[in-house]
């Protein structure tokens, strides 16, 4: 029987998750009481899945052996693991086995396995020379404060967690980079890094090619400057008179945090406000940030700027009573719709399904419960405060929502089938009443 590579994708994750979890639940790696077991779980899973959430105070509770597995679980989950695998095979000029072959392409979504190795090796070191020139930055703006080892480690953590849209901070007392709300250099550099690696690989690989810019990347590139800048505007609108949020700050720092936080929630994590103190509607509205994500085949979560996109333009087509999805003069391909629409729709139904299982799990009211299942799925890592208190059976509804997140629920969903053909015959045609 011939090994699918949904499989290895997913296997690879389940095993990069217990391997973090055993180490994390080692005594070496935290500063005190050593790590239950369901918390160093629940640690791996949030950093291999680069969620962010978190039940235990990151900066506080961990060594710096803990911290370093965090890091590595961060970079290895964000990358990918078989991305990974891929690129140490390629490194030492090793034979590279089918299964990995036919599997890296589904983890960054290239569309066959065509050049992946000729660009495998300029990623990485795009990826490398990024999350470096980022860590330099944040290092000469943290060495004044904290000194040379904590801000060379501060630099170096940070830079890796916003590449790969991780959201983990060392700030103590769940603070996250709250403390450097009006800070230009913190903000740019953190939110600059998880723009570039959200935008996805099959985005990095296009422009290094340096030809005429794929359909993918186009609508990559507008989307996302466009919920940006909507983003902002929204967020400013919104919360310019929440006392607990922009309230009492000047002008350009309204801004700032605007901006910063219309980036973070795709889906970088981090924030510079307590999430807790968002009014209902910009809470609504972040939730929809989250869901939407980052660019296909990032470091990101959710269900992906190009999916909404394809959604969008189906959508404004049928109303037009166009026959074809068509963006930037290009006909979509009938299977691009479906996939579109059947990621949407199966998103949907997991937050859906946890939602309601965590309604009856958790004393806490919708809105958390709501807000803390999106960040999940979409591998965000904001919360209003909820996942500290989480019971031993939400703590592991969140771990499943926050793989099923990462793999797909598509790609989980067509590996887990077996492999069912459509019948060669057609049925008859006959139609329905709708709407």
């Amino acid at each position: 029987m011939r090994f699918r590579p949904g499989l290895l994708i997913i296997f690879s994750f389940l095993a990069l998750t217990a391997a973090g979890a055993a180490l994390l639940a080692l005594p070496l790696a935290s500063s005190g009481a050593p790590t239950g077991w369901l918390d160093a779980a629940f640690t791996a899973s949030s950093a291999a899945c680069v969620t962010g959430l978190t039940t235990l105070d990151t900066g506080g509770h961990f060594s710096l052996f803990g911290l370093l597995v965090i890091l590595a679980l961060i970079q290895l989950g964000g990358l990918g693991y078989m991305t990974f695998a891929t690129f140490i095979v390629l490194v030492f000029r090793q034979k590279l086995f089918i299964p990995e072959k036919l599997a890296f392409p589904e983890i960054i979504n290239l569309y066959s396995p065509r050049d992946v190795l000729l660009v495998l090796g300029r990623i990485f070191g795009l990826v490398v020379l990024i999350e470096a020139v980022g860590a330099l930055l944040l290092f000469l703006r943290w060495l004044p404060e904290r000194g040379l080892w904590s801000a060379l480690l501060w630099a170096v953590f940070h830079s890796v967690s916003a590449f790969n849209n991780a959201g983990f901070a060392l700030t103590e007392n769940f603070a996250g980079l709250r403390p450097y709300s009006g800070d230009v250099l913190v903000n740019l550099t953190v939110t600059t890094l998880a723009i570039i690696g959200g935008l996805g690989f099959l985005f990095m690989a296009d422009v290094l090619k340096g030809r005429r810019l794929s359909l993918h990347t186009k609508v990559t590139l507008f989307t996302t400057v466009c919920l940006i800048i909507g983003g902002t505007l929204v967020f400013f609108a919104l919360e310019r008179h929440n006392p607990g949020t922009l309230a009492g700050m000047s002008l350009p720092h309204k801004v700032m945090v605007s901006y910063f936080q219309a980036v973070a929630p795709r889906t970088a994590g981090f924030s510079t406000v307590a999430p807790a103190s968002l009014f209902p509607a910009t809470a609504l509205f972040t939730m929809l940030l989250m869901f939407i994500g980052a660019g296909s085949g990032g470091t990101g979560g959710g269900i992906k700027v190009t999916t909404f996109a394809v959604v969008l333009s189906t959508i404004w087509a049928t109303l037009r009573g166009f026959k074809n999805t068509i963006i930037y003069n290009r006909r979509l391909p009938a299977e691009i719709v479906r996939r579109a629409v059947a990621i949407v729709f199966l998103s949907l139904f997991v937050v859906a399904l946890a939602l309601f299982i965590l309604n009856g799990t958790e004393k806490a009211g919708v809105k958390a419960l709501a807000f803390e299942t999106f960040s999940a799925f979409s591998n965000v890592g904001l919360t209003l405060g909820l996942t500290p208190g989480l019971s031993p059976a939400g703590k592991l509804v969140i771990i499943a929502v926050m793989f099923l997140g990462r793999v797909g629920g598509l790609t989980l969903l067509l590996t887990l089938m077996m492999g069912q053909k459509e019948p060669k015959i057609e049925p008859p045609k006959e139609g329905v009443s709708i709407g």
